[in-house]
């Protein structure tokens, strides 16, 4: 170690005669300095990740998501599979929403958080964005750097800008390894707000596509992201599917019976149209005798319909809405169809706008609420749905809803919009249909919902099918990808 120190005073020392001479030189030609002062920050970069590789192999790896923890179901199931596999774990990101129990009662993960930095307040929307980047990219740096040594940084991109370039600083300085999880493209997302030639997103595809390069695995999402990031970028990445954890399960009625009770007294969309009786306690849904205690569902109820949603802008909930209105218009014409009551939960920026939207809309046979679950109720309530709708339409075309994923954790069939990957996971006419617009959403609701709750429909089919399709879960799905490109660097 001493050798070492040595070798990096060494460094520090010639660092300092080189940049004065450089100095000196530069009075006939700059360029010359900034030759120098780029080998000197490389030969400090070799040294610094020298002594990182000969710290010897550890079991702590650092988790990165520059954005809500709560709101990053995968990355917190990384973190709950390496815990598993005893690794101590560093979750960096956001502290907004609760995380699940699984991490915030983990002995093993440590929860590391960092704040979302606004930038200036004052002038051109350009300089507020730079500024913004910048002292991002000073705090993120500032927290990996007083991380405990770790062995790897798994970071979920996007967002990547500033993180994919700080990161792989970090790990080049400390001699880690940088994993990145590619979600889809953050370039993508910025030009559904900017559009495709804005200099901003220009800027950032360039940065995505050269740092993406420098990790040292990759993993992503789907098989079309795995074909596309080879192609045009030359990254070699691995395809983690998105897979249900245990949690997300079908419920029983007596849990969904006390789910509906707690619901109802916040929202009134839960309630029953008639009170109970003493011996009798009735929500929309189930009704549970007292003197039994028996549960079972409620005579002639409404069917739940459940969607979720970050309320950004590749969704478009006007779609839903427009069905809805046809689906009313059906149930006034005479068809037999059950009541609605479709439950959207999810924060995100367009939800004050869509909420607006809602509450203009004066049905009849319909109810809209728009809950914010807690970690623990939301796979509840998934398993208590009778049909799923998702309006998630990828950016990139490259990336798969997540919900939909959960919802056939829960053998729960959905209605999603199509997009160009989407067949890698919903299986028209097998686990559910797939719409390209309202018209076609309002038809799908009427046919699957005729002969609710029957359980001889096509609906209850998907559901079978579901059941018995022997869907591999996230635990498993992790220890064969992920888990071998850890141990992998240890051998």
């Amino acid at each position: 170690m001493a050798g070492v120190v040595t070798a990096l005073v060494a460094v520090f020392a010639v660092s300092f005669i080189a940049i004065i001479v450089g100095v000196h030189v530069t009075e006939l030609h700059t360029n010359w300095c900034l030759l120098l002062v780029i080998a000197v920050f490389l030969a400090i970069l070799s040294v610094y990740s020298f002594i990182g590789c000969h710290q010897g192999n550890n079991r702590h790896v650092c988790v990165l998501v520059l954005g809500d923890i709560g709101r990053s179901p995968r990355m917190q199931y990384h973190a709950v599979s390496l815990s598993k596999h005893g690794y101590n774990v560093s979750f960096v990101g956001f502290l907004g929403t609760k995380p699940h129990e699984d991490v915030s009662a983990n002995e093993k993960i440590t929860i590391i958080p960092i704040s979302e930095v606004k930038g200036l307040g004052v002038g051109p929307k350009i300089l507020k964005y730079v500024t913004k980047v910048v002292l991002q990219s000073l705090q993120l740096l500032y927290t990996l750097l007083n991380i405990k040594d770790h062995s790897h940084v798994l970071m979920q991109n996007p967002p990547g800008l500033p993180s994919i370039a700080v990161t792989w600083l970090v790990c080049r300085l400390r001699g880690t390894k940088l994993i990145i999880d590619w979600h889809n493209y953050g370039y993508t997302i910025m030009a559904l707000t900017h559009g495709q030639k804005h200099p901003i997103v220009r800027v950032a595809k360039w940065y995505e596509k050269f740092f993406g390069r420098f990790s040292s695995h990759n993993l992503c999402v789907t098989t079309a992201m795995r074909e596309d990031l080879l192609k045009n970028w030359k990254i070699t990445a691995t395809t983690l599917y998105d897979k249900p954890p245990l949690l997300f399960k079908e419920t029983p009625l007596e849990c969904q019976h006390k789910l509906f009770m707690r619901m109802a007294k916040v929202y009134p969309q839960f309630q029953a149209n008639e009170p109970g009786s003493e011996d009798v306690e009735l929500t929309a849904f189930t009704q549970r005798r007292g003197s039994t205690g028996a549960v079972r569902p409620a005579g002639k109820r409404p069917a739940l319909l459940l969607s979720s949603t970050s309320w950004t802008e590749d969704e478009d909930f006007s779609i839903l809405l427009k069905a809805l209105e046809d689906y009313e218009d059906f149930v006034n014409g005479g068809e037999s169809l059950p009541d609605l009551v479709c439950v959207i939960t999810g924060k995100g920026p367009q939800k004050e706008y869509y909420t607006k939207m809602i509450d203009s809309k004066s049905f009849k046979h319909i109810k809209i609420c728009t809950p914010w679950l807690e970690a623990e109720d939301y796979p509840r309530l998934l398993g208590s749905a009778d049909l799923g709708v998702c309006l998630h339409k990828s950016s990139s075309g490259l990336d798969l809803p997540m919900k939909v994923v959960d919802m056939f954790g829960c053998c729960l069939p959905v209605c999603a919009i199509h997009f160009q990957c989407l067949h890698e996971l919903v299986k028209h006419d097998e686990n559910g249909l797939i719409f390209q617009d309202s018209k076609e959403l309002a038809t799908q609701l009427k046919s699957l919902l005729s002969d609710f709750p029957s359980g001889e429909g096509k609906l209850d089919l998907f559901r079978r099918n579901l059941r018995s399709s022997g869907q591999q879960r996230w635990e498993e799905n992790w220890d064969q990808t992920v888990l071998p490109l850890l141990t992998a660097n240890n051998r």
